[in-house]
Order: structure tokens, then sequence, then C-alpha cells
């Protein structure tokens, strides 16, 4: 596969708004252990395979474990995850999947037992945010450094 469109460069003055928001979100006061779960999430939503080597590479770098963003994926049927974890991931996927029936009521009530107001509206630009690196990523065809051959074994 190869990329389709270096997007940087043929719109400069979007992609510097889209870093100041990215900015703002990583700069929010969320824990930034959380906002890598929750950009990894999404990532795996959509299918963002730069978005999800990026994310995972950074949240080891940050100390994440190996077997916690295994189980991101499977959250709901995994241990190691907080309620306030559990809660992001949640709506993230809410949030991401949109289109397929909104944000329940329920969901949201559940997700301000562990971020207060201002906390949720700054979970949900974290999860903007990243959507739209996927939706660009995705459709012109950003590819990750390529550390593996097809066959899974490194060179």
């Amino acid at each position: 596969m190869k990329p389709r469109l270096d997007y940087f460069p043929k719109a400069p003055d979007q992609m510097k708004g889209l870093l100041a928001f990215n900015r703002s979100v990583e700069d929010s006061g969320l824990e930034r252990g959380l906002l890598h779960l929750v950009k990894l999430r999404a990532s795996q939503i959509n299918g963002c395979s730069f978005c999800v080597d990026m994310h995972s590479r950074e949240a080891r770098e940050d100390g994440e474990t190996e077997q916690r963003l295994h189980l991101v994926a499977a959250w709901r049927e995994s241990p190691l995850f907080t309620p306030r974890e559990r809660a992001a991931l949640a709506w993230t996927e809410a949030v991401t999947r949109i289109s397929e029936g909104g944000v329940p009521d329920d969901l949201f009530a559940a997700t301000r037992e562990h971020f207060p107001d201002a906390e949720l509206v700054r979970l949900t630009m974290a999860v903007s945010v990243i959507n739209v690196w996927n939706r660009l990523s995705v459709s012109f065809r950003a590819i990750h450094p390529v550390a593996e051959q097809p066959s899974g074994r490194a060179e």
C-alpha cells in the first residue's frame, strides 16, 4: 500500500489549527495515560494503522504495559482498567461510532460519575481530535514506519 497524499503541506493553515487543537487536548489536564488509551481505542475502531502504531509506541514510552495495550480492544473483558478508564473507553467508543445510535443517556450519566462536566467536555474533545487524525490518515493512507516484514518477523 502506498500513501495517497501528503496532506500537511496541502492545507497548512488548517493543519496549524488542527495541531493547536491537538496541543490544547494534550494540555487539558486529563491524564496522559488516559489520553493514550482513548487515542488507541478510537484508532482501533477506525482501522487507522498509522495511529494505532504511533499511539501504542507513545504509550509504551510513557510507561504503559504491553499487556494493557494488547487488551485495549477487549477492555470490557479485562480487569486491568480502572473504573475511570472504563468510562473513558466506553465514551470513546460511543462518540467514535456516533452514527450508530448516538450517545445513550445511560452512558452519559455513567461517564459523568467519573468525569465532572469540564473534564467530560475535554474528554470529548480528545475523542474528536483523534477521530480527525484517523480520518486524515485513513483517507490519505498514511503509512506507519515498517519495522517488520509481512511474515510478522522482524528483519
